[in-house]
């Protein structure tokens, strides 16, 4: 039986050695290239559409805008952008757990989302290890500026995540959610919300 590489135990959120593994280094050295081209490149320019494409490694789902800059570690098959979505200046997506965001969500400047946490003890910390978990947004959500979003969260469709917020913990669906960490202030009527 084949030894399980550094990348399978990655993808099934066991501790991996993200630091020193090769094939790993190799992996983001490829997508920060991309992003480093994504980033450079004159704003909405044929080279800047193509940059992203190989960051994601596959078509840009319809009505996508991602302003520079933006970094992922992994990209391709591990963050998934749903259609209308809109990525502000500056976004992280520390995607080796994976990042599903669905459609028309309004990711607003320098967010973050990062599924990677390491261990408390420094002994292990300096060996490389990290364990990954994946976050999920739903759709309609709306992100103010410098939101970070923890490993493992999940975040119900409709929400709103107030700017500064630190979301720790699941949000459910149509929650307005604010602070450090974050903590669900109301819920949301989809039909009584407006702007009059």
């Amino acid at each position: 039986m084949a030894q399980e590489t550094e990348r399978e135990k990655m993808l099934r959120g066991a501790w991996y050695d993200a630091n020193f593994d090769q094939a790993l280094i190799e992996e983001r050295s490829k997508v920060e290239m991309a992003c480093h081209a994504f980033n450079q490149a004159e704003p909405g320019s044929a080279e800047q559409l193509d940059a992203f494409k190989q960051i994601l490694g596959k078509e840009i789902p319809a009505g996508v805008t991602v302003l520079a800059p933006v970094y992922f570690d992994y990209g391709g098959d591990f963050t998934s952008l749903g259609e209308g979505t809109l990525v502000n200046h500056g976004a992280y997506f520390m995607d080796g757990g994976g990042i599903t965001i669905g459609k028309n969500v309004f990711i607003g400047p320098f967010c973050g989302f990062y599924t990677a946490t390491h261990p408390m003890a420094y002994a292990q910390r300096n060996k490389g290890l990290e364990k990954a978990l994946p976050i999920k947004v739903g759709d309609n959500c709306w992100f103010g500026g410098n939101v970070s979003v923890m490993p493992g969260v999940t975040i119900g469709s409709g929400c709103v995540i107030a700017a500064g917020s630190v979301v720790t913990k699941d949000i459910p669906d149509n929650s307005m959610a604010a602070g450090v960490p974050a903590v669900v202030k109301k819920h949301i009527d989809q039909e009584d919300e407006f702007i009059s």
